[in-house]
């Protein structure tokens, strides 16, 4: 199994930054991709960024050029940059990891809110 432990959200002004980092742990070694999603209140769980262990990326349309993945392979750990926040930013941002001939695993999850 994985344990996965985020942190960085908080409260946010619009235009502001925040990076969040998800600290992965456990049968680690299958890993093939590390990402972030995000649940607003009333909506779906939607993907904002993936990085695979070659280092291919992708985002939402919603968060190009505004927000950045990268990874530490040796710190086990993932990041999410988010730069130029916008209150529809606003979610519960979850860290999700997935395995070959595995499930995916969650985070559980830190809240980000944007508002001045």
């Amino acid at each position: 199994q994985v344990q996965l432990v985020e942190s960085g959200g908080g409260l946010e002004q619009p235009g502001g930054s925040l990076r969040l980092s998800c600290l992965a742990s456990g049968s680690i070694s299958s890993i093939y991709a590390m990402g972030w999603y995000r649940q607003a209140p009333g909506k779906q769980r939607e993907l904002v960024a993936q990085i695979a262990n070659g280092g291919s990326t992708n985002y939402a349309d919603s968060v190009k050029g505004r927000f950045t993945i990268s990874r530490d392979n040796a710190k086990n750990t993932v990041y999410l940059q988010m730069n130029s926040l916008k209150p529809e930013d606003t979610a519960v941002y979850y860290c999700n990891v997935k395995r070959f001939g595995d499930m995916p695993y969650w985070g559980k999850g830190t809240l980000v809110t944007v508002s001045s």
